[in-house]
């Protein structure tokens, strides 16, 4: 069953790295190699797979902690008077009415209400965002920024920063004991901490449906701050391919795959990514479409499927109707190691899109039957009031 997982994760290549050009190398790329992670081409870097097994990864990180190691991806800081509501012109956040401290998912939009990216931004202070968005994306989207942003707004790629993930019901009580504090924030909070003399980011947020955290540290101290945390008992490191077939569980969209600039929010089932004052005041690129499809709703939604017997459908098999005419795709497909089931993300047409409808899926010759399912397919794990 891990070799189905390996082979969704290897084949879709989640963040559209292609081995084409030179790869480039995290900072904890030797830490990797040492512990026996197999490195695959991802997001244009060498990257761990999985160490020990993706099942095993998997199932540590649902009842003990898992360490992920995500400093692919793009850690960038905006500075300047209105950054807020510069960044407001790119997204439908309402950045200005944001919480210090608090991070907040957002989405990059396109002029057709498609999607450039997905991300997640934290209000520091008056004039200060930072943010974290896709690795596959983030040259893309700092030209992007750049090219939109006044010269005024300063913009740094902490590109001298790694990113660490620790995930699991027992990563609070792992990292309190690296990191004294951390055990006070709740899920979408964050706070500076210190850690033999080095400032660090933390939020309790992830990507795994799971309770966790995200750790930003100066890339010098990664490999300390990764031993530190390996050296708890609770704590294993855990590769890509666990991190997508926890992902799906959670019902966590993938930039590239179930997300693209010809999908929006709307159909994606992102609503809540669009604040209502934006909603009404506009002011993004894609919001007249946008209004159009909250109100008449949009063609096709996206949905969770759970697919009967034991074969996985993977990203790109088909959805028909009754008469085997193409009508939509799967997005996301692998084995749930939780549920011990086939599951899968799929865009359907809207009127197919509620829980019970059975939902026809060919692949590679072969038809599936499936059943539209509410989504999350596991329930999320977030610690909500403080520990």
């Amino acid at each position: 069953m891990s070799e189905q997982v390996q082979d969704q994760t290897l084949s879709a290549d989640p963040e559209g790295g292609e081995g084409e050009a030179e790869l480039l190398k995290l900072p904890l790329d030797a830490w990797h190699r040492a512990r026996g992670g197999r490195m695959v081409p991802f997001a244009g870097y060498e990257m761990p797979v999985q160490y020990e097994g993706i099942m095993a990864e998997h199932v540590w990180t649902r009842e003990h902690a898992g360490l992920f190691d995500v400093s692919h991806m793009g850690q960038l800081t905006f500075t300047g008077e209105g950054v807020e509501a510069a960044l407001e012109a790119l997204m439908p956040a309402d950045i200005q009415a944001a919480k210090f401290s608090h991070p907040v998912y957002s989405l990059v939009m396109a002029e057709n209400g498609g999607i450039l990216d997905d991300l997640m931004l934290t209000r520091i202070q008056d004039g200060e965002v930072y943010m974290v968005v896709n690795g596959a994306c983030k040259w893309d989207d700092i030209a992007h920024f750049r090219e939109f942003l006044a010269d005024e707004i300063g913009l740094n790629h902490m590109e001298d920063h790694a990113l660490l993930a620790l995930q699991g019901p027992e990563a609070a009580v792992a990292l309190e004991r690296v990191i004294p504090g951390v055990s006070a924030l709740v899920f979408m909070q964050g706070a500076a901490f210190q850690w033999q003399g080095h400032d660090l980011w933390i939020s309790r947020s992830g990507y795994t449906g799971e309770d966790g955290f995200e750790i930003s540290v100066p890339a010098e101290a990664a490999e300390a701050l990764a031993d530190a945390l390996t050296a708890q008992p609770e704590v294993k490191p855990i590769g890509l391919g666990a991190r997508d077939s926890l992902r799906l569980e959670a019902d966590l969209p993938l930039y590239g795959h179930d997300l693209d600039t010809e999908t929006t929010p709307v159909a994606a089932q992102l609503g809540f990514a669009l604040k209502k004052r934006r909603r009404e005041e506009g002011g993004f690129p894609g919001h007249a479409r946008i209004m159009l499809e909250r109100e008449n709703g949009p063609i096709l939604k996206r949905v969770g499927l759970i697919v009967e017997g034991r074969q996985p459908v993977r990203e790109g098999g088909l959805v028909l109707d009754a008469d085997g005419n193409e009508v939509g795709k799967v997005t996301s497909g692998g084995f749930a190691p939780t549920l011990q089931k086939p599951i899968a993300m799929a865009y359907v047409p809207a009127a197919s899109a509620e829980p019970g409808t059975k939902i026809t899926l060919a692949q590679r010759g072969k038809i599936h039957s499936a059943e539209v399912v509410k989504m999350p397919f596991v329930a999320h794990k977030y610690v909500r009031k403080g520990a």
